[in-house]
């Protein structure tokens, strides 16, 4: 399909469309069939995507698949998507998470499904695009459309305080998208084009560089979210429904570190001896501030979403350690980090479901009584501590080794923050399955057929990327060697220039 250029990336993101507007067309009182359509249609888009790994030719230089059309011609403004080896799994992700998401969503949303239902879909549009954009305002457009779905997922469908989540969540995001905007708007005068390609060889000043620099790099802090600026995200992952909190931890927040990879980064390459240090200490307090808060949580999905500060904080160290490797762990663990939360969020969400809280007192002994959830609870709660051969080890690992190579003191803290993170994880595993019965939780079910297929295919990932790893290291590895090569020599230059 990349030689024949069969337009693929365009039917991804038609496709969710499509499936929204006849979910659209279908009877409101007909919740199977609506939800039949829109896991059938999130099915055939992750079966689409399919062919994006086995088409794509590791070493190529580039992107591949893409595809370029006049959007805003008069003003220099294209369709025109793509991927590398950087947005390949991401997309990949998507539509794994969108797919699992959608099953689980079965008899957990009980009103306005079909309102749901298409959220969930058009949602999977605007992420598709956001990692296969290769227009600036293209980008912008798919990043802002992303934003709606999900706060009126947490704002209709959520708990209690789901509108002041909702509202939190849309504040935060939609300024420090303002603020990409505005430099979006400066660096289009500069380049005379929108254009990603053609604005990486466009010469920027080295001062004007810094400015552009701190309006994305703050406005992918907010995504991340970077400590401090993460007080939206408890809130958005507690109040919002099962299946939102998957998608929010496993793809929305991937779009602030893919920014910083995408664009930051190779764009304004001369403002990166500056902002790299600083970047990477927020990184690593958010590493040990959220292991040390998730460690004290008894809401054992607030506890999760801390654990995601955290983890979204290795990811960042790995970005501005500025080495292949490192950058190569960084794109590996935000796939990582998508399988293991999202599973955790699942099996969470299976819990609340039976008993209506998420209180870790509420439970413990329940081992005895749902062995398969107890089961799949050790296994992603090993994968997200990183349990040597399984997923999370890999990408961390390689995160500490390329960070060991730049600076040791950056790795040893990190490096603690995996001795907090098993700490919290296996309290938590101890507390829920172990000790004696609650007898509140006598009668508690096990897992459904359904709830088993959503989580199989997650599990299954955890051992093929933690036992084979250069499955998508082949692919990863050539475009983070560009970028550290990119940003490697400007750094010295910048050196040597002083």
């Amino acid at each position: 399909m990349n030689q024949l250029n069969f337009p693929l990336l365009s039917l991804l993101l038609v496709l969710p469309l499509a499936g929204a507007v006849l979910v659209a067309l279908l009877p409101r009182e007909r919740a199977g069939s609506i939800k039949g359509v829109a896991f059938a249609t999130a099915l055939a888009v992750l079966a689409l995507s399919l062919p994006l790994y086995f088409g794509f030719r590791a070493g190529a230089p580039g992107f591949q698949f893409e595809e370029q059309a006049a959007w805003v011609p008069g003003l220099a403004i294209g369709y025109h998507v793509g991927i590398d080896g950087i947005s390949l799994f991401l997309v990949l992700l998507t539509a794994l998470l969108t797919a699992a998401a959608v099953l689980s969503s079965w008899t957990a949303i009980a009103e306005q499904v079909k309102e749901y239902m298409i959220l969930m879909l058009l949602m999977e549009t605007a992420m598709l695009g956001v990692f296969v954009a290769l227009d600036l305002f293209l980008f912008y457009v798919f990043w802002e459309a992303s934003l709606v779905p999900m706060a009126l997922l947490i704002g209709r469908w959520g708990g209690q305080r789901r509108v002041y989540a909702a509202i939190k969540f849309f504040l935060f995001t939609l300024a420090g998208s303002s603020l990409m905007l505005v430099a979006a708007i400066v660096l289009y005068l500069q380049g005379g084009t929108s254009d990603l390609p053609a604005l990486l060889s466009t010469p920027l000043p080295a001062g004007l560089q810094l400015w552009l620099f701190a309006a994305f790099a703050l406005a992918f802090a907010v995504k991340v979210p970077l400590f401090p600026f993460h007080t939206w995200l408890p809130a958005a992952h507690v109040e919002a429904p099962t299946a939102g909190s998957v998608i929010l931890a496993g793809v929305l927040l991937k779009m602030g570190a893919y920014g910083y990879l995408r664009f930051a980064l190779p764009l304004f390459p001369a403002a990166i001896p500056a902002f790299a240090p600083w970047l990477s200490i927020l990184a690593l307090i958010g590493i040990v501030y959220g292991a040390l808060v998730a460690l004290a949580q008894e809401d054992v999905k607030s506890l999760v979403a801390y654990s995601s500060v955290a983890h979204m904080g290795f990811i960042v160290l790995g970005i501005f350690a500025l080495t292949a490797q490192a950058a190569s762990g960084a794109v590996l663990q935000m796939v990582n980090h998508g399988l293991s939360t999202g599973a955790l969020f699942l099996l969470v969400g299976v819990l609340y479901e039976r008993r209506h809280t998420r209180l870790l007192s509420e439970y413990g002994g329940v081992w005895a009584k749902v062995p398969i959830f107890g089961s799949f609870f050790i296994i992603t709660a090993l994968s997200s501590a990183g349990l040597p051969g399984m997923n999370g080890f890999v990408g961390e690992f390689t995160i500490l080794l390329g960070t060991f190579r730049v600076n040791v003191a950056y790795a040893a803290v990190a490096t603690f923050g995996i001795v907090l993170a098993a700490w919290y994880l296996l309290t938590a595993v101890r507390r829920a399955l172990f000790g004696p019965l609650n007898p509140a939780n006598a009668a508690l079910a096990d897992m459904t057929p359904r709830e088993i297929a959503v989580m199989l295919p997650l599990v299954a990932f955890f051992f093929v990327i933690g036992l084979f790893p250069n499955l998508f290291f082949e692919k990863i590895n050539p475009a983070t060697e560009g970028l550290a090569s990119r940003a490697g020599q400007t750094a010295v230059v910048a050196t040597l220039g002083e």
